[in-house]
This record gives C-alpha cells, sequence and structure tokens, in this order.
C-alpha cells in the first residue's frame, strides 16, 4: 500500500503555498475506477485543472473499490486482474502531483433496489435483518423471517415504486451489530491505505418514515422500558401485540430523537475508528443543506457533529440551479456552520461561468473550500468546462501561482 503520511504532505503543502489553502474538491464516482487508465486520467485531470483534493468513491454500494476489503469487490470490476486496486493506484499517482485523497464512503445507502448484488456475502443478503424498514411496510414485512428470500424482495420491490425518494436499500444505525460492522469497514480502509480523509455519504435515513424494521422498534422499547411505570409499559406492550409501532406512536418526539442519536452515534464511532488508526486524517460529511431539514426529514443533525468535532467540515450539497437559491442556502449555512464547509456545487447542471459564480459566492461567505459534483457527470464536455473553471475561478484567485493551488 502506499503509506506516505498525509500530514507531512499537508506540512510540505502548507510551506510552498502563499495564500492558506482552498480546499478545491473534484467528487469522482466509482464510474471512473474501473480501469488503470480511468484512474490516470482522474489524477491527470484534476492535476491540469487545478484541483487540490479528489473525492473518492470507493465503497459504492455496500462493495469496495480496494483489494481485500471485508465486503465484495465491485462487480464493475470483473473485467480487471484482481491485482488491480483502484484505491491504491489513485493514491499513488495523486500524492507525489500534491493531490490530496480521500475515501468517499456511501455510510447507510447499501444497495440499488433495482439490481440487487449477486455476492451472497454482501451486506443485504448476508444481514438483512440490518436493513431500514419504511413504516408503510411495518405489517407486510414483520410476521416474515429477514432470511427469507421474500423479505427483501418485497422491501426492494416497495422501495423501486418509491425511487424518487428513497435511493435504495439502507441499513440502519441502530443495531448495535451493524453500526460496528460498518465501523470496521471503515477502519479497515483507513488502517491499510494512506488516505488524507474520509468523506462520509448517505449517512442520513431515507426520510422520517424509517427505520421501524423490528430490530429499531424492539431498540427503542428497549431503551423506553426503564423509563416507564408498569401501567404504560403493560399497556403498550398489550398495543405492540397489535401494532408494532405502539411504542415509537406513544412517544413521536422521544422516538425521533432516539433515531437521530443512534446516527450520531454511529458518526462517532466511525469517526473514531478513523482517528485512533490515524489521528490527522480530515473526516467530512456531505449533508442536507438546510439545518432544519436534515433533522427534520433526514434525522441528519449535522450541526451537532460539527460543533463537537466528530467531523472537521461538512459538505452541503447545494445542488440548485438557481443563484439566489444558492445565495440562501450559502448564508444559511454560514449561519449554523460557519467557515467549517466545502459548499456543494452541482456542477452537472451549470455552464462553466455559473459555475464559477457559485465558487465566488462560497468565498464570499469564506467556506473552507468547494466541492464540484461531479467529475463523471460533465462527460464529453468535461475538458473545456473544467479548463474554463480553472483560468476564471482557480488562477484567477492565485494569479496563476502554482505553489497556490
Amino acid at each position: 500500500m502506499v503509506n506516505a503520511a498525509p500530514e507531512e504532505r499537508r506540512a510540505r503543502t502548507a510551506a510552498h503555498s502563499t495564500v492558506p489553502r482552498e480546499v478545491r474538491a473534484l467528487w469522482v464516482t466509482r464510474t471512473s475506477l474501473v480501469s488503470p487508465a480511468d484512474v490516470a486520467r482522474v489524477v491527470r485531470d484534476a492535476q491540469r485543472y487545478g484541483f487540490n483534493t479528489l473525492l473518492v468513491q470507493v465503497r459504492g454500494r455496500g462493495d469496495a473499490y480496494f483489494n481485500e476489503s471485508i465486503e465484495p469487490r465491485a462487480e464493475s470490476l470483473a473485467a480487471q486482474p484482481t491485482a488491480f486496486d483502484p484505491l491504491e493506484e489513485l493514491i499513488a499517482a495523486a500524492h507525489p502531483l500534491g493531490l490530496e485523497v480521500h475515501a468517499w464512503i456511501s455510510v447507510n445507502l447499501a444497495a440499488s433496489a433495482t439490481t440487487l448484488p449477486t455476492s451472497r456475502t454482501h451486506v443485504v443478503h448476508a444481514h438483512p435483518e440490518w436493513l431500514m424498514v419504511p413504516r408503510a411496510l411495518v405489517a407486510t414485512l414483520g410476521p416474515i423471517d429477514p432470511h427469507r428470500p421474500e423479505y427483501v424482495q418485497r422491501l426492494a420491490q416497495w422501495t423501486r415504486a418509491h425511487n424518487r425518494t428513497v435511493e435504495g436499500l439502507f441499513v440502519s444505525p441502530i443495531p448495535v451489530a451493524a453500526a460496528a460492522y460498518t465501523s470496521e469497514v471503515v477502519a479497515d480502509l483507513v488502517r491499510r491505505y494512506a488516505v488524507d480523509g474520509v468523506h462520509l455519504d448517505y449517512i442520513r435515513y431515507p426520510n422520517a418514515e424509517f427505520d421501524y424494521s423490528p430490530a429499531a422498534l424492539d431498540a427503542f422499547r428497549a431503551e423506553m422500558l426503564p423509563t416507564l411505570e408498569t401501567e404504560t409499559r403493560t399497556r403498550l406492550d398489550t398495543r405492540r401485540e397489535v401494532a408494532a409501532t405502539a411504542y415509537a406512536d406513544a412517544f413521536p418526539d422521544r422516538w425521533a430523537a432516539f433515531r437521530r442519536a443512534r446516527l450520531t452515534s454511529l458518526v462517532e464511532q466511525l469517526a473514531g475508528s478513523v482517528r485512533t488508526l490515524r489521528p490527522n486524517v480530515l473526516v467530512s460529511a456531505a449533508v442536507i443543506p438546510d439545518p432544519r431539514e436534515a433533522s427534520d426529514h433526514r434525522l441528519q443533525e449535522w450541526t451537532v457533529w460539527l460543533a463537537s468535532g466528530l467531523v472537521n467540515v461538512v459538505c452541503p450539497m447545494m445542488y440548485t440551479s438557481s443563484a439566489q437559491r444558492f445565495a440562501a442556502q450559502a448564508d444559511l449555512i454560514r449561519e449554523a456552520a460557519g467557515a467549517a464547509v466545502w459548499a456543494g456545487i452541482g456542477a452537472w447542471q451549470l455552464s462553466p461561468a455559473e459555475t464559477v459564480r457559485r465558487i465566488d459566492a462560497a468565498r464570499a461567505r469564506r467556506f473552507a473550500g468547494v466541492a464540484l459534483f461531479s467529475y463523471d457527470s460533465l462527460a464529453a464536455r468535461r475538458q473545456a468546462f473544467l479548463a474554463t473553471v480553472d483560468r476564471q475561478a482557480f488562477q484567477a484567485a492565485t494569479g496563476g501561482a502554482p505553489g497556490s493551488r
């Protein structure tokens, strides 16, 4: 593996910089990691067009774009020799050029509901009892053993029918064993690869109607029991024989707080694993831009994560084509998060000029940097697009001085 210390590279970069380092990141999805030529192209383009940070999706959907993982090797790598290690090759190519590599991890989203993973060791098949369940399926899935094939099939069928609001099958942060598993996946990666950061994505619930799985409802009941009088426990347990959601229905505010707390606990576990192994690795999280919407509808309390130091920086996904809406989101985020922000810009739906204006807006609020989504989505117009952004935003800001980039 590539073992140069991230902190040493940061020190060398700082020594040659004349201005504070502005993070200029590219999200790179797993579709650009499927061959050595793809990996080389990503690094070459990032360096050529003024970026200094790569957020590289190495855990896409409960799979691995790096070798000897706890999880199955990504199916899209099947045509490549087993010796091909996308993450290792990317680090080896990027670090000598001064590019940081952050391992982008899809945390709770574990699988597409359209095409289920074929490997029987995949978490969806090995531990279906950890999958989040919508409230709408409590009665349907409750009587079925999660390890029977129809359990995942029915959950996937429902998810496909609601694919405009639910991206796929999610692993819950509530079961202790599920959280431990995810933590070990991340720890294994950080232990073996000299990444500069870990970027947590899909660390949220699909919406507030999740997770109503038997494991989640049982865990909430267990937490509530010591706080209740005998009469209340008896009444709710009697009702629970008919309605599995009895405790959640009786205490809706505490149910929401419980789910938020379990997600925050998962963030704490992941960050703790990373920092125990590599104390100087930066932990970032892709988040819903509006803090209230994030907390109320995705149970993602990212302001707490940031204030508690669980994450170093947040990357709000400000994917709007409206300049006015972007500005309003940026103001809200600045108030909630201060400068510890990489503004997530939906470059795929913008012109180069609009993208430059978004970068300028982020700078006006003194954010720590920007991240463009995504390298892959720019497709045929990529080089012309990135060249314009480099010339008008990056070189213009530094006077073309390489040491500042």
